[in-house]
């Protein structure tokens, strides 16, 4: 009727109320129009919680309204044994939310913000939910994701290790590098990259950065994690885009960190079309980048010790031999370390965490204190990084198969000298394949069997040299000494 009333004939108000062209007829031509059902205003059986609501419970919820249901009945257990069993548990819980939306407190309301283009830019890390493996080895990281509010253009990079003022000064600046701009305020959590909590400051680095980029540094109230649900909302959202993709892909291993990085900015790329008109007018809007970057590092200065190592961080690193005893100016990125003597670098080297429950952690490479090593070989078998000095099973497998066929002496000696040939040979993988599958079967290649191999390798001069008679030789000093004599009778100083 309602349909009717607007101007539609009996067909079409008729298919528009789901039903028939002959009943909309007949109760069109009906006297009787239909009425509205009367709303009931009875119980149709009795309340279980009638007798107890008002005298005891009420007050309850008046005295604490946090208490829930399930609180309540087991207080009402207690007190009237064997009187409410757990089927008025429902009742019981929809009375109490029904008292508190007539009779409870007030509730924080949260007011939407109105974006608006440039203004913000957002930061924040998480950890991914897919386990990811790099060359087979699992891959420990975290992700680290800037975004515009306007638009809502996402960038997101690999960090390794935790949230350090590094990795923040690493992805922001890719961030902003890749949008092409900067917005004139950039909000974190409660970041101790960012902000000291005891002194409730930005900390120096972190208000140099900002200055840099001409952005205020904001960040939401501590637990109140909708004040930064920008991109805490995004997080999520591309943790699941990624997921799918990891499963459309097959599998979740990649090369190296690079290849898995760029799956990550194809994942993201295809995220920011969705945007692509509303951040192209935001790009309009924002800062010009400055002509040069932040330092996305920590300043060092350590020395290297006679074991030819230094200590950053917990964590114990082999650098080069020629480097002992040098005072190193290190440069501490959240990926790597980049050593320098003086203005000239030095060293690049990855960066090593501290497994989950241990303070301490090392990074030993032998190609760095072999050719030490090879003149002292017995030192091999008491050294304290003996074991880091390996790199891989297959070596350590070597040395267990080794250390029980040779002598103790010879088994420090062979072990050493093996090391030796797959650093200057650059054969680190294949030698120790080929020497585990020959040690397996009970065989051992000697030194000597090891040197013939690779020597006959080295390139031999090509051509032929005649040589000199010695004759000619003799004719040079004399003419030499003769030229001399002269120089000294006639006073000219030699």
């Amino acid at each position: 009727m309602q349909q009717r009333r607007k101007g539609l004939n009996q067909e079409t108000a008729a298919a528009k109320a789901g039903i028939s062209t002959r009943s909309g007829r007949r109760i069109e031509q009906s006297p009787m129009t239909p009425r509205a059902k009367a709303e009931r205003q009875w119980r149709t059986r009795n309340d279980p919680l009638e007798a107890i609501w008002d005298p005891f419970l009420a007050n309850l919820l008046k005295q604490d309204e946090s208490l829930t249901g399930i609180t309540l009945l087991e207080h009402l257990q207690d007190h009237y044994p064997g009187q409410y069993d757990d089927k008025v548990l429902r009742t019981l819980q929809r009375r109490v939310k029904q008292w508190r939306a007539v009779h409870g407190s007030d509730q924080e309301v949260i007011f939407r913000q109105q974006a608006v283009p440039a203004r913000q830019g957002f930061s924040d890390f998480t950890h991914p939910d897919s386990e990811i493996t790099v060359q087979g080895e699992p891959f420990k990281h975290l992700l680290y994701q800037f975004r515009l509010a306007f638009s809502g253009w996402r960038s997101v990079s690999i960090v390794l290790g935790g949230e350090s003022y590094a990795a923040l000064a690493s992805g922001l600046q890719r961030a902003l590098t890749q949008a092409g701009g900067c917005p004139h305020e950039h909000r974190t959590d409660s970041l101790s990259a960012a902000r000291s909590n005891r002194t409730n400051r930005w900390t120096d680095d972190y208000a140099a950065l900002c200055a840099h980029y001409q952005m205020e540094p904001t960040h939401n109230n501590l637990g109140v994690s909708h004040e930064n649900g920008v991109v805490e909302c995004a997080n999520g959202s591309f943790k699941r885009r990624l997921s799918q993709h990891l499963k459309l892909r097959q599998s979740h291993d990649f090369d190296s960190i690079e290849d898995y990085q760029t799956f990550i900015d194809q994942v993201v790329s295809r995220l920011n079309k969705r945007c692509h008109s509303r951040f192209l007018e935001e790009q309009e809007s924002l800062q010009a980048l400055p002509g040069n970057l932040v330092a996305d590092y920590q300043l060092l200065s350590v020395k290297v010790t006679r074991s030819s190592t230094i200590e950053v961080r917990r964590v114990v690193y082999t650098v080069p031999s020629r480097l002992i005893g040098e005072r190193l100016q290190v440069r501490l990125y959240h990926d790597h370390l980049a050593l320098y003597v003086g203005q000239q670098q030095a060293e690049i080297l990855p960066r090593v965490y501290p497994k989950p429950g241990q303070n301490r952690a090392r990074s030993i490479k032998y190609c760095h204190v072999i050719r030490s090593l090879v003149t002292k070989p017995q030192a091999f078998r008491y050294s304290q990084i003996r074991d880091d000095l390996l790199p891989n099973n297959i070596y350590r497998q070597l040395w267990q198969k080794a250390d029980q066929h040779f002598a103790a002496r010879e088994a420090c000696k062979w072990m050493v000298n093996v090391l030796w040939f797959a650093c200057e040979y650059d054969m680190e993988e294949a030698l120790g394949q080929e020497l585990l599958v020959e040690a397996n079967k009970g065989k051992f290649m000697s030194i000597a069997q090891l040197q013939a191999r690779f020597l006959q390798h080295q390139s031999q001069p090509n051509g032929h040299f005649t040589q000199h008679n010695l004759t000619s030789y003799d004719q040079l000093l004399n003419a030499f000494m003769q030229a001399k004599s002269a120089q000294h009778e006639a006073g000219v100083p030699f």
